[in-house]
């Protein structure tokens, strides 16, 4: 019998560490391989830790709420050499004339053959199990290849079978080769000199509550955000009036045909994406000296969680998507944040975020930019005001729908004429929508 160690694997981008919040397994079961012994909670989304061999769990290193470190070991699991060596062979039907190269793999993995230098899987958004990602290593599966593999496990995972089969497959020759994709480095951390705060006088009245484990985090992004970027603002007023007739005119209908609201956010959305796809400087990140141009426009939307935190979910390709997709999307993403139903994936890979913080009735905003982007926009209430409307036949004072889009950019990378104009776009599409639009 040989004992393995069940390591926390990488969640996904910037996830250093996670909280346990229930063992599924207890001390003596057995288990399989890419079987979920625990469930972990980070400051992004809850998610399962998957077993990478088979075998009997005898011995859990932490508790439930303890905070552990990505990399750091957590069980251990007893097992026979051969299966703690190399994994089995897949279950799932395999065509017949690639099952000698599954078992060549299996073998391959087995001796511990290496015909290349090893990948670095750190840098990939994808969370991956240990174990899938050994096999990617031991046959020189580069990162491209690895998040092009098509997964059939939990959440759309990848698998033992699947990359076994990827594998089988490439050997056959019947997968087409992949461009490996090179990834820039990513940015080194900024190191600022502490300083200590002051210490706050505390009387026998005061309540001192400690902060919650993502209440902590949120705020070390926060500050840590505010010491990278240069924050500058830009603001401007939007005239609605048009979106609002719209939406009061079809939002029952819609609510009767889809099952679901019709807010004004996948509008919002919309004129964003636009805007974006019209000014690509904005839809860049900063690592070190270098502008990393994003090819996707990714829209990251501040959502709020059933604890008051917010989270922010991720629209991919939102420039792709017509008024009705992107009303879908709006509506699951939120309705999956309210529930604590987001999968890892969801909250990876954002170019720009949106937060509504008319929501909470508030006027205007200066939202704090979500490293490592460089535009946040805040929406604003919808406010009813009178306003000097130009005719043909002259002005007049009329009642209409206003409100205010507040734009942050890190003027690193983003100079004043840039961020206004963009601003200034977002409002314009705004204001051009079309009242005869059908959806």
């Amino acid at each position: 019998m040989a004992k393995f160690e069940l390591k926390l694997p990488k969640m996904g981008e910037s996830v250093a560490e996670a909280t346990i919040t229930s063992w599924l397994k207890n001390i003596g079961d057995t288990i399989e391989a890419d079987e979920a012994i625990l469930e972990i909670a980070t400051d992004k989304v809850d998610s399962e830790v998957p077993s990478e061999v088979d075998g009997t769990l005898v011995e859990i290193l932490f508790q439930v709420d303890d905070v552990v470190q990505v990399g750091q070991t957590i069980a251990i699991i007893e097992t026979d050499a051969d299966s703690a060596s190399a994994p089995a062979p897949a279950t799932t039907e395999v065509p017949k004339q690639a099952e000698i190269a599954v078992e060549t793999a299996a073998q391959q993995i087995e001796k511990g053959q290496e015909t290349a230098a090893p990948v670095d899987y750190s840098n990939s958004d994808g969370f991956y199990s240990p174990l899938v990602k050994n096999i990617a290593k031991e046959e020189n599966i580069s990162i491209t290849e690895l998040e092009s593999i098509k997964g059939t496990g939990t959440n759309n995972r990848v698998t033992k079978n699947d990359i076994l089969t990827y594998v089988a497959d490439k050997k056959a020759g019947k997968t087409a080769p992949v461009q490996a994709a090179s990834k820039v480095p990513a940015a080194a951390p900024v190191t600022t000199q502490k300083t200590k705060a002051a210490p706050v006088s505390v009387n026998g009245e005061d309540e001192i509550v400690e902060m919650t484990r993502m209440g902590k985090l949120i705020a070390h992004h926060m500050v840590a955000s505010v010491q990278t970027s240069a924050h500058v603002q830009s603001f401007i007023e939007c005239d609605v009036t048009n979106i609002w007739n719209w939406r009061k005119k079809h939002k029952e209908t819609f609510a009767k045909r889809e099952g679901e609201n019709l807010t004004f956010t996948p509008i919002f959305m919309e004129a964003v994406a636009k805007a974006l796809k019209e000014f690509p400087m904005m839809n860049i990140a900063v690592d070190g000296d270098h502008i990393i141009k994003r090819k996707n426009i990714n829209l990251g939307m501040a959502a709020a969680l059933p604890d008051g935190n917010l989270i922010v979910p991720v629209i991919k390709n939102a420039d792709q998507l017509n008024l009705m997709g992107m009303a879908k999307a709006v509506n699951d993403l939120a309705n999956r944040a309210r529930n604590g139903k987001l999968k890892p994936d969801d909250t990876q890979g954002g170019t720009y975020t949106v937060t509504n913080v008319g929501t909470f009735g508030s006027v205007l905003g200066t939202p704090i930019i979500n490293q490592p982007q460089v535009g946040i926009l805040a929406l604003g209430a919808i406010r009813k005001v009178p306003a000097v409307v130009e005719t043909p036949q002259g002005d007049f004072i009329g009642i209409r729908m206003k409100m205010f889009l507040s734009h942050s950019y890190d003027h690193r990378v983003v100079n004043g004429a840039l961020g206004g104009q963009f601003v200034q776009r977002v409002a314009q599409l705004l204001e051009g929508f079309d009242s005869d639009r059908e959806i």
